[in-house]
């Protein structure tokens, strides 16, 4: 396999499973050879164009799924805060605060299955004002016509993670099926929504089931995909988990950016942890967005730090 092979496989349409295994199988010490690959194929695509995302943990814990790696999780025992939904006016103070750091885009994210019709009604005001930024929401399952009601009030974005492919899912998430997730994906497209949708890295999964996870996202043509390492947080069921290795990290980055050409990439949760000083290096590796400021559970690093690192690069947020 060489670098002009692979690399010309990925622009014309994405790598092969068949190819993405033989990249998933690559020692440590070729990882060069990969970053090189995926960061021709970023270039081609993507320029140095970088977008910042935000998040607000809109209402915490009060969650009755027992995904294995959430703090939120109804199995957790981690020292989380509880509360209801925030009101509207909280809601967009943090938004306006997300705009002011650098963000692009701002998504609304409320633990639990779905969230009730009183706080579906309180996320569609929010959702009516523009500050600037795309409009997203992360609110577990919804059907069709609670999708078009929330679009209808100006919803851009709809993120529904898989978490991980099917084999593996089973072992972390029991509370709802995998096939619920694809059709809460599949809806979202139907309406119109552009959709997010990505997973969670280093809980124990096999190259095998990360080569599985991104052929199925390129399946359901996703809009953008977020990559998610595990942080491994006291109280949760995976606590005792060591952290994934930066390295092999940035493969699964580079194998996302193979198979998933034209998709922007969004580095996420657990990046400050997993990558520590390696943190410039997803770029290289395929990436075109990054999560700024705090996650759900956890706190991120300064944003303006982020936006250091990003010029000093030579790279651009997309909206300056």
């Amino acid at each position: 396999m060489t670098l002009e092979g692979l690399v010309q496989e990925a622009l014309d349409g994405g790598i092969s499973v068949e190819t993405a295994a033989i990249v998933a199988a690559l020692p440590v010490d070729e990882l060069t050879f990969l970053l090189a690959a995926a960061d021709q194929v970023r270039q081609v695509h993507f320029g140095p164009r970088v977008r910042l995302c935000s998040i607000v943990n809109a209402r915490s814990n009060l969650c009755g799924e027992d995904c294995a790696f959430c703090a939120q999780s109804r199995r957790a025992h981690a020292d989380t805060p509880t509360y209801p939904l925030l009101d509207e006016e909280a809601l967009l103070g943090r938004a306006r605060a997300a705009r002011e750091a650098g963000a692009n885009e701002f998504s609304i994210v409320t633990s639990g299955l779905r969230p009730s019709a009183a706080e579906l009604d309180r996320i569609a005001r929010v959702l009516e004002h523009d500050t600037g930024m795309q409009r997203c929401v992360s609110v577990g399952v919804l059907g069709r016509e609670e999708l078009r009601y929330l679009k209808a009030a100006g919803l851009e974005v709809f993120h529904h993670n898989l978490e991980a492919a099917p084999r593996f899912y089973e072992e972390i998430v029991t509370t709802r099926s995998f096939s619920v997730n694809l059709g809460a994906v599949r809806a979202a497209k139907e309406v119109g929504l552009q959709v997010c949708c990505g997973g969670i890295f280093g809980m124990g999964e096999t190259w095998e089931d990360r080569v599985e996870l991104f052929r199925i996202i390129r399946d359901l043509d996703a809009d953008r995909v977020p990559v998610n390492f595990l942080h491994p947080i006291d109280g949760t069921p995976m606590a005792g988990r060591p952290l994934l290795d930066a390295r092999e990290a940035l493969q699964i980055i580079a194998l996302a950016r193979l198979m998933l050409p034209t998709k922007p990439i969004n580095v996420a949760g657990g990046r400050e942890v997993v990558l520590g000083p390696l943190q410039p290096m997803v770029f290289m590796a395929g990436a075109t967005s990054i999560l700024i400021g705090d996650y759900l559970t956890t706190k991120g690093r300064a944003a303006e730090n982020d936006l250091e690192m990003i010029r000093s690069l030579g790279l651009t947020v997309e909206h300056e």
